[in-house]
């Protein structure tokens, strides 16, 4: 397993060479993690404070997906590639999102985050991190969401937590309030695009 960077180091801010980036100063950010860890939360926040764009990466999945959470199936790699696309193609939609777009997508796996990297270069990710009692009790106190709280162990296990090979990553220690991780979140933004 590789291992993380601490919350805060920044080894880079995975800048895109000049060719790779469609339109200077715009920000694409997803906020990851496994269900729980307060993506949408976090997400929304993040977007409000910076005035971009923000969508719930769960209202991309497609009904088919949808009810196999719901009935407690994990998807698999074949569910998650049109997602993935469709997650890509709003970040990278400069048209509809002109100073950015802030999306709360899983994006558990390298390969995910590499999928999306594709269709939006430039994209920046924050990892929402936390003990897993943290994020079962988060889970168990929500009432209104899809994902049921038994297939917290699925995502556990298929996260691939991003390491020091992926500087366009930056890690957040969700054991704290939201609006810390919102602030903590902006800072290292605004630290890469200064």
């Amino acid at each position: 397993m590789r291992s993380l960077p601490p919350e805060g180091a920044v080894s880079g801010c995975g800048r895109p060479s000049a060719a790779d980036v469609v339109a200077p100063g715009r920000i694409a950010l997803v906020v990851m993690g496994v269900s729980g860890s307060g993506k949408s939360t976090v997400a929304a926040g993040i977007a409000e404070r910076l005035g971009l764009g923000f969508i719930d990466g769960d209202g991309l999945h497609s009904p088919e997906s949808v009810a196999r959470m719901q009935a407690g199936t994990p998807l698999t790699d074949a569910d998650r590639r049109p997602w993935l696309g469709r997650i890509a193609a709003r970040l990278a939609d400069e048209v509809q999102w002109p100073a950015g777009l802030v999306i709360a997508c899983s994006a558990l796996r390298r390969a995910y985050r590499d999928r999306i990297r594709a269709g939006a270069p430039g994209v920046r990710f924050v990892f929402l991190d936390g003990p897993a009692d943290v994020i079962r009790a988060r889970m168990a106190g929500r009432s209104g969401h899809y994902m049921p709280e038994s297939l917290l162990a699925s995502q556990l296990q298929t996260l691939e937590p991003p390491g020091a090979d992926e500087p366009d990553v930056q890690r957040l220690d969700i054991e704290r309030p939201a609006r810390e991780v919102v602030d903590a979140a902006a800072h290292w933004l605004r630290a890469c695009d200064a």
